[in-house]
């Protein structure tokens, strides 16, 4: 299957849309910028929803659900948040179809057109605070801890499988609190609980940090993010939380009364992650043969392949592999045997081996009699042969060796591509190679943007826990306290 695959080197770009298409995960629709998340896709991106979902329950969190329409007129009550998303907005202006009066198909119905325009969703704040001033009346009332899995669209012109399309599928939390301390620190636990997430399931590598003022969330006073390095060099957003404060409240008037009898406006976050980690993992770990999944997050941890020539040595072959299959399913292990005779042995090895399963287990009527099995890892390609009285401990094991050597390979290639630079001759220089820069930067948004404009580098984060350091700043020479993070993003 990896005949005709572009390698990294020789086209990276290709190569990554190549890979999503091939390894069956997803595809273009016929809607342009939209994709179709074929079986393979959707069930990694299951698993991600449902570790996540599990965790967002862990932290008190509830799942709801809100209309995909939203009323245009929710837009202009948050200022800075309809300057952020008006570009990016779907409108439906009519609600029927008549039949065309040649005959032919259908056209709009110019008589059905709405009184007011509605805003395909491309994220909730709006409709969600509008509904939560009839929720909350008083501190009793507080806190909500809510969340949703949904679709949104956000119309994109140039577009790329997973990592930014018209519509996607993401997780929106939005909560609501009584104090400011308490929406900070649920900001920052949701912060938290992404970057666990990415760095134990995907076993991805994360900064955690703040979003400099021109790269913050529409409407939002503080948007925390994590920050992964792709193979290519370039960042890649794979979570934000935003601390919003006051101001949706202040749009839709969502008073309470505190516990003093005093009306006051309640203090809300939002935070979300969307199905860009299905490219942040292709990305992060696959390599020229193909896909690479951390078994954490694989469909198929273990496939099981006999070799055989006739119905009689495919039943011997079979009558060792189901307890083996059995025992490993019944410690959690996902297991697939494929005893297909309608391909042989070989293909199937270049299958799985490009669709990234972590083991490939071969066995074959040779093995039977000497009771024992070929296991190949896909991270290193290597082999060994085990005893079949080993394999359940053994496959268990080299699992969590894999899943542990996928993350240190990436945690590695990102501190050997993190630099260190002082002057911008350096910076020049450096951000051709790609990586994170760490940089002085003396907090200004003329000089964020020069650089963006000189380089097509943004801040990544500024890293939480940042040690202040004295500077300057490596484009303008003004004095600076701390560094922060730039690299070119996807």
């Amino acid at each position: 299957m990896a005949k005709d695959f572009p390698t990294r080197s020789e086209n990276y770009s290709q190569w990554y849309n190549d890979l999503v298409i091939k390894a069956d995960l997803a595809e273009n629709s016929a809607v342009r910028g939209c994709m179709v998340i074929k079986p393979y896709g959707y069930a990694i991106w299951e698993k991600i929803q449902a570790a996540l979902d599990k965790r967002f329950k862990e932290t008190g969190h509830s799942n709801v659900y809100f209309p995909i329409f939203i009323p245009k007129s929710f837009f202009s009550k948050e200022a800075s948040h309809v300057e952020g998303f008006a570009k990016e907005c779907a409108v439906v202006t009519h609600y029927r179809l008549k039949s065309s009066p040649d005959g032919k198909g259908v056209v709009v119905d110019e008589d059905a057109k709405l009184e007011e325009e509605l805003i395909v969703r491309p994220t909730s704040e709006t409709i969600i605070w509008d509904t939560y001033k009839n929720w909350i009346k008083s501190y009793r009332d507080l806190p909500l801890l809510y969340n949703q899995w949904a679709n949104v669209v956000r119309w994109e012109m140039r577009t790329r499988l997973f990592l930014r399309t018209a519509e996607f599928l993401w997780q929106e939390g939005h909560t609501a609190h009584a104090t400011r301390e308490e929406a900070v620190k649920e900001a920052e636990t949701m912060l938290a609980v992404y970057a666990d997430f990415v760095e134990n399931w995907m076993a991805i590598p994360v900064l955690q940090g703040v979003k400099s003022p021109g790269e913050r969330f529409a409407g939002a006073l503080e948007t925390y993010a994590i920050e992964a390095l792709m193979q290519d060099g370039k960042a890649l957003q794979a979570g934000t939380s935003h601390f919003l404060g006051q101001n949706f409240a202040k749009a839709f008037d969502v008073k309470f009364l505190n516990r003093e009898n005093q009306l006051e406006y309640v203090w809300a976050t939002s935070w979300g992650v969307s199905t860009r980690l299905m490219g942040a993992l292709v990305m992060a770990h696959s390599d020229d043969n193909g896909l690479v999944l951390p078994p954490k997050l694989a469909p198929i941890q273990v496939v099981i392949v006999p070799v055989f020539r006739n119905e009689e040595q495919l039943k011997i072959i079979s009558d060792v592999v189901m307890p083996i299959k059995k025992a490993l399913e019944s410690r959690g292990v996902s297991v697939k045997y494929d005893d297909r005779d309608t391909h042989k042995p070989g293909w199937k090895f270049a299958e799985y081996e490009f669709k990234g399963v972590p083991l490939r287990i071969t066995i074959g009527p040779r093995d039977v009699e000497s009771k024992t099995v070929e296991v190949a890892r896909r991270d290193t390609l290597e082999k060994e042969i085990l005893q079949i009285t080993d394999i359940e401990d053994k496959v268990v094991h080299l699992l969590d060796q894999i899943q542990k050597n996928l993350y240190d390979r990436a945690l590695s290639f990102r501190e050997q591509n993190t630099f260190r630079v002082n002057t911008w001759e350096e910076f020049l220089e450096t951000i051709e190679k790609g990586g994170f820069i760490s940089a002085h930067w003396d907090g200004t948004a003329e000089t964020e943007e020069k650089i963006k404009e000189a380089t097509k580098a943004t801040i990544r984060v500024i890293p939480l826990n940042n040690q202040k350091e004295s500077g300057r700043c490596v484009y303008s020479g003004n004095p600076s306290e701390q560094r922060v993070i730039f690299a070119r993003a996807y």
